[in-house]
């Protein structure tokens, strides 16, 4: 047999497996019978708090339990809206938790930039200072937190849940400047050299490379904050400053609840993720995959 031959069978070879085609194997069927399995198992309170939204209260403590309601309802979701200040708590989860993400983006890309290129005393020392501060328990701070917002009259304000996330984000900070050292400094000095300022460099060339982690970190951020409910939990006393998990909590009393009207409101307060997460998730994703290979 000559190396034509060879050669010949090599190529068909490659055409009839393809170059990114992996050999069958059958762990793979067990693997992903799995993942499935485990991913069923994972939705189920979900999908039973959606399906529970619909039924009546009997239904709900049935025994054996009913996945599906037999007899189909919606007056859950109006106790729900009308039970509480629910249209108020969701506008105020929405301000609370866009202002935080924006503001959040802009000083944790601020800060990255500074903890990555520029160059003054105490840079690691006070790097390394910034990373213990997630170490702290949120509850040893809490005091301190209330005085300070005490003495600026914030307390019961949305303004005392807005300020401290988004002018502090140790981890967005962190993250961001992962990113950062990874960008070539050959282009900064190039810009540099054109006559371009930190600031010209910062807004036309770092912000533009820095779009898909800082979706990936906007989306953790509106998440943590739409979910927060120790914060709110110890600012707030007004009912009309309430956010969506301060008033989710009030449908579950002390000594009996209206189960109904809670998985409504719950599912109401999940939707907003559940979409936010589904139109950003390769965003998600890439954020995660990419921020491994930052050195």
């Amino acid at each position: 047999m000559t190396a034509t031959d060879l050669s010949i069978r090599a190529v068909s070879a490659i055409e009839e497996t393809g170059p990114n085609r992996r050999p069958f194997r059958p762990s793979m069927i067990v693997l992903h019978l799995l993942l499935i399995f485990f991913g069923l198992l994972m939705a189920m309170p979900f999908v039973w708090m959606l399906l529970s939204s619909f039924k009546p209260l009997e239904e709900i403590f049935r025994v054996p339990p009913l996945l599906f309601p037999e007899a189909w309802t919606s007056e859950n979701y109006a106790a729900a809206v009308e039970g509480a200040n629910f249209l108020q708590g969701f506008g105020n989860s929405v301000l609370v938790a866009v202002t935080v993400t924006v503001v959040s983006l802009i000083t944790c890309c601020m800060a990255a930039y500074a903890f990555a290129r520029l160059r003054f005393p105490g840079r690691e020392v006070l790097f390394l200072v910034f990373l213990a501060t997630m170490m702290v328990p949120q509850q040893l701070t809490i005091i301190p937190l209330y005085v300070i917002m005490g003495q600026l009259r914030l307390v019961d304000t949305l303004w005392a849940l807005i300020l401290p996330a988004a002018l502090f984000n140790a981890f967005g900070v962190f993250l961001m400047r992962q990113y950062v050292r990874g960008i070539p400094l050959e282009l900064e000095e190039a810009a540099a050299i054109d006559g371009a300022g930190r600031i010209r460099i910062f807004v036309t060339i770092v912000l533009p490379l820095l779009r898909t982690p800082m979706v990936a970190l906007g989306i953790f951020i509106f998440l943590g904050q739409w979910n927060s409910f120790f914060y709110p939990l110890i600012f707030l006393n007004t009912e009309s400053n309430y956010t969506l998990p301060l008033l989710v909590n009030q449908f579950k009393g002390a000594y009996s609840s209206d189960w109904g009207a809670l998985m409504a409101a719950v599912t109401i307060a999940a939707a907003p993720l559940l979409i936010v997460f589904v139109i950003a998730q390769r965003q998600i994703v890439e954020g995660i995959a990419l921020s491994g290979s930052k050195t």
